[in-house]
């Protein structure tokens, strides 16, 4: 069997075999090594089974196992607290623990701060002490509100002998509980409670030991089983205790992303590459609908050639390079397939965040351009029950209801799904072009015993628009004699719309075998089909008015499936800690293509008094065919060497092999190409929140199977390479996140015109691009965020037989930058009240290649007023705020930016 039908059959098979078979579940059991006192309390308020776990500075060590009170035996006779340890080192699990809220409740004793999460008997503990802090770490959980965004709970001397109380999300998979005292470390008594979480008890300063006393305690007398003991405190006669509590303050800083490493526990610190995240949140308070539009508030990264009127989707330049075509775009770590066509516009209705891996990433990722990739992060499913509706309107006739629930389907939560839906209508500044669009996005989670999860994803959608490609330079970019075009102006045909229906279904298989070595196991099959008509200019008349046009129709059915699977593994020796990844991804793609023509051409237009003929795409003009097998191999290794000093090594070998036909001429072509992509870069950690590194890395990109050179010769791939040295630091105790990059990357074998026969292409062609990036991300007080980049881009064509060696690449700005910033009042009677605000700003570009044409700069002002009370938030978001005319880029045709926008938003969430 050949390579090119073997491989389908192993990859549907193998998707096959990774649903049907669950691996064993491992036998390892953690133990928990401190004492344990057992009171059965019926409280008032609710009738709950508290186990009491408490140590001493002698014995205690990270508890990794909360037991309910009925699995214990028989109770035990004697209690330590839990106070001052030395810091062990804790293992992660495989799962992380929600913690959807904290509550304070005043005590007979001081205060007891209350976990809400049910699953306290999975929650892992390691404490220490410090100074006068009480610190409690719990490394395989998170502080998420049910709609998934973060949030930090805070106590101002909320006792006698305590100054102060906060509860935070430590970093993407750690919660930190800090218990400051007066005069020492507090007295800390912990409690797992089957109905409302884990509840640490701080004791006011009249139950602490005297300074310099052992801080022990002896365990109460037991009392006849007929009895109860009430070690549920009474809060009567309390005064209430002053809180400040506040909800997702840390959503504009992700310490970890997994696009990086493919790793999911290693922070971005730790990294020797560039890596810049778009959370949920900054999506929400900008009320951003489509994936180009959030890449803004990222250095070094611009929309591609097309405007967002235009009807091809989501595409991005990123330091210096077009992914456009190539596919460069991933959603949960998976390749978007494109085959002959152009992106897909992408809805974030359920997209958590979006993280941007600047430079080759190849060694991870296979096929695509050097400037880097795109990972869409789709959201996944809750354990406590969440709904959230929401609608917007705006000018331009938009109109966009929006819904998202989650919750867990049966009692003991182990089954879970989510679901995201979103309907869109909305009309343009541009005439005639209006778009509809529906998506949805279903997800539902199985947890197949303690240490395995099967997680199935759907997506759907179907758009449809009216085809739009620009308005030509004569009259935008270049002074017409008879006037200027206006934003609103449309050239093609009303009537003609692009189709698009877009189906991804998948699963993820994930297995822990122990606590350092797991596998992960996924799928993805995607299907699209679209029917694009459209209309392009050829050029004016000397009569400057007089636009000749062409076009075509195009009818694309395409899909593609892609297996994965990887195996993670962590090893310690001494001081040298290795955190390994070994995968294997197949992938089988094709798409079939036809083209239709007008029989009875395509009409000149006057640009400044439009007149509309339909135009009918009626004649078959060819069809054309590509299925393509891939084939990749990789392993990385991040070694640590103690706390300062970080090695990164990584490589893959890739195989592809396409098969390409077209009906003109009967051509058939084969073409097999193979590639190694390696990896190396280093990190130096002078002090823990600032890291130093360097890196070296390449990529590669088959080329088009429809190119050939005068000898009828496929082109061999195009080929990156990369050095990058950089800084990243944490400030504000991590709440606050900066990366500043210097790099220079170069693609070679490039193809240009041959100037002995300019109907083919010879591979000489090479394009080098150096600049220098900063981003700044996170929380700078309470209630504010901010997000900012700043981005220079030297970027040249080096090599070229077209005349256009020395230009710069179209659609490039030496210059960009960004700065976003939200508020939000904290307490008072305006509370809950916010205001954001920001500028984008993108310096002058080249039109195109020839560098004929100059895209002016523009200063873009966006402006955010909300309100949120209880469970409603309202907004009010404006674009473009003063209103200004600008290009937003130039391709086949010059695009506009959209003028003065303002969208209404009103949600309710339960």
């Amino acid at each position: 069997m050949k390579f090119n039908k073997l491989l389908p059959s192993l990859l549907l098979s193998g998707a096959i075999l990774g649903l049907s078979t669950t691996p064993g579940l491992s036998q390892e059991k953690s133990t928990i090594a401190v004492d344990k006192s057992i009171a059965s309390t019926k409280t008032s308020a609710n009738s709950t089974q508290q186990q009491r776990l408490v140590s001493n500075s002698r014995t205690v060590k990270p508890i990794t196992e909360i037991r309910s009170l009925s699995e214990i035996e028989r109770p035990i006779t004697s209690a330590r607290m839990l106070v001052q340890s030395p810091t062990p080192q804790a293992t992660p699990t495989s799962g992380v623990v929600e913690v959807t809220g904290v509550k304070a409740n005043p005590t007979a004793k001081g205060v007891e701060i209350i976990l809400q999460t049910n699953k306290g008997q999975a929650l892992q503990l390691v404490n220490r002490s410090a100074g006068n802090n009480f610190i409690v770490d719990i490394p395989n959980a998170q502080l998420r509100l049910p709609s998934g965004d973060g949030f930090r709970f805070g106590s101002t001397k909320p006792v006698a002998g305590i100054t102060q109380i906060t509860v935070t999300n430590f970093d993407a998979k750690t919660i930190r509980v800090t218990v400051t005292g007066e005069a020492n470390a507090p007295i800390v008594e912990l409690f797992d409670s089957p109905n409302e979480g884990l509840i640490f008890s701080v004791a006011s300063s009249a139950q602490s030991p005297q300074q310099g006393q052992p801080q022990t305690q002896q365990p109460p007398a037991l009392k006849p089983e007929n009895q109860t003991q009430p070690t549920q405190p009474s809060a009567q006669g309390d005064q209430p205790i002053e809180l400040l509590v506040t909800g997702e303050q840390d959503s504009y800083r992700v310490p970890k992303a997994f696009s990086v490493t493919k790793t999911p526990d290693t922070p971005i610190l730790n990294v020797p590459s560039s890596i810049q995240v778009i959370p949920r949140q900054v999506l929400e308070d900008q009320k951003i609908t489509r994936v180009q539009d959030a890449v803004k508030n990222v250095s070094g990264v611009t929309p591609g050639g097309y405007g967002s009127q235009s009807y091809v989707g989501d595409s991005f330049i990123l330091r210096g390079f077009d992914n456009g075509r190539s596919g460069s775009t991933f959603i949960n770590g998976f390749k978007r397939y494109i085959g002959a066509g152009y992106n897909e516009t992408l809805d974030v209705a359920n997209v958590e965040q979006i993280e941007i891996l600047k430079g080759p990433a190849s060694v991870l990722y296979g096929q695509g351009e050097p400037g880097g990739i795109v990972n869409i992060t789709t959201k996944q499913p809750l354990s406590t029950p969440y709904y959230n509706f929401e609608g917007t309107i705006g000018n331009f006739d938009f109109y966009r209801p929006t819904l998202d629930i989650s919750g867990p389907v049966n009692t003991d939560k182990t089954i879970r799904y989510r679901l995201n839906a979103a309907y869109q209508n909305l009309g343009s500044f541009v005439d005639f072009v209006n778009t509809e669009s529906e998506f949805v996005a279903p997800v539902i989670s199985f947890d197949i015993g303690k240490n395995t999860n099967l997680t199935l994803e759907g997506q759907y959608s179907n758009l449809s628009k009216v085809s739009f490609l620009g308005l030509p330079a004569s009259g935008t970019l270049v002074d017409n004699p008879l006037g200027k075009l206006p934003r609103s102006r449309f050239l093609g045909d009303p009537n003609l719309k692009a189709f698009d229906e877009w189906t991804g279904i998948g699963y993820r298989l994930q297995h822990k075998f122990s606590d350092n070595w797991s596998i992960r196991n996924g799928f993805t099959a995607t299907f699209n089909n679209n029917d694009r008509g459209f209309t392009f200019g050829l050029g004016l008349e000397p009569d400057n008015r007089t636009f000749n046009r062409s076009g075509s129709s195009l009818k694309t059915d395409t899909q593609s499936y892609f297996l994965q699977t990887d195996v993670l593994g962590k090893i310690q020796t001494g001081s040298i800690k290795q955190d390994l990844l070994f995968g294997v991804e197949l992938g089988w793609t094709s798409y079939n293509l036809k083209s239709f023509t007008a029989s009875a051409g395509v009409p000149a237009i006057d640009i400044f008094d439009p007149v509309y003929q339909p135009i009918r795409y009626d004649t078959f003009r060819n069809s054309e065919s590509a299925s393509n097998n891939l084939v990749g191999v990789y392993g990385q290794d991040l070694i640590s060497i103690g706390d300062q000093l970080k090695i990164l090594l990584g490589g893959r070998f890739d195989f592809a092999a396409t098969n390409y036909e077209n009906s003109i001429g009967s051509v058939s072509t084969d073409r097999e190409d193979t590639a190694f992509s390696p990896r190396v870069g280093v990190v130096y950690q002078p002090v823990p929140p600032v890291s130093l590194y360097a890196s070296w890395s390449r990529s590669f990109q088959p080329s088009d199977a429809t190119s050939r050179n005068p000898n009828n010769e496929t082109f061999k791939p195009t080929e990156g390479e990369q050095f990058e040295v950089g800084v990243k630091a944490e400030f504000l105790d991590g709440k606050l996140f900066a990366t500043l990059a210097a790099y220079q990357i170069t693609k070679e074998n490039l193809a240009t015109a041959d100037p002995n026969n300019p109907t083919f292409s010879i591979q000489i062609g090479e394009q080098r691009s150096r600049g220098i990036e900063f981003d700044l991300a996170g929380q700078v007080l309470p209630g504010l965020n901010i997000i900012a980049s700043y981005s220079y881009i030297d970027a040249e064509i080096t090599k070229d037989n077209s005349g256009n060696q020395g230009n710069q690449p179209d659609n490039v700005p030496r210059h960009s930058g960004s700065l976003w910033a939200t508020y939000e009042i904290q307490q008072g009677d305006f509370k809950g009240l916010g205001f954001g605000g920001g500028v984008f700003f993108v310096g002058d570009r080249k039109g195109d290649l020839a560098n004929t044409l100059s895209v002016p700069s523009y200063l873009r002002t966006d402006a955010a007023i909300f309100y949120r009370r209880d469970n409603w938030r309202a907004a009010l978001n404006f674009k473009n705020l003063f209103d200004v005319n600008y290009i937003e880029s130039s391709y086949y045709g010059v695009y506009y930016g959209a003028p003065f926008t303002v969208q209404g938003t009103v949600s309710v969430q339960f």
